[in-house]
């Protein structure tokens, strides 16, 4: 049963940041932070303009990552983790700019359910 809901948050984590970064980066959203009316706007209000390409591509490489873990395990572990850690640093964002807490709702269940994974592909490996 944790594999099946491993896979299932696998999925839904991995759709949703291609679904951000690819599909909607352009539009605007009530969980941007601060007053930003797309993506990179969102960069700028938070500092992070310079690195906007570089976290585009890791967020989207771990996405692929993750999908691609349904059919190679071992990757599991690794993409999920990696996408908790991303999560967290976006989550510290909106704090930091004084965004409210519904701002950083997105991030807060990506976060859970990517620590859901990476948890579930440890208790399943011993």
């Amino acid at each position: 049963m944790l594999k099946v809901i491993s896979k299932v948050f696998s999925v839904f984590v991995g759709l949703t940041v291609i679904n951000v970064w690819l599909f909607r980066s352009g539009k605007n959203t009530p969980y941007r932070g601060g007053n930003a009316t797309n993506l990179l706007d969102e960069f700028e209000v938070y500092g992070l303009e310079d690195y906007f390409l570089i976290i585009g591509i890791v967020k989207v490489s771990l996405a692929i990552i993750l999908l691609l873990s349904l059919y190679f395990n071992k990757l599991r572990f690794f993409a999920s983790s990696g996408i908790a850690i991303m999560m967290i640093v976006a989550i510290y964002m909106h704090i930091s700019v004084g965004d409210d807490l519904i701002k950083s709702m997105p991030a807060s269940i990506l976060l859970v359910s990517s620590l859901i994974i990476a948890y579930s592909e440890k208790i399943s490996s011993k």
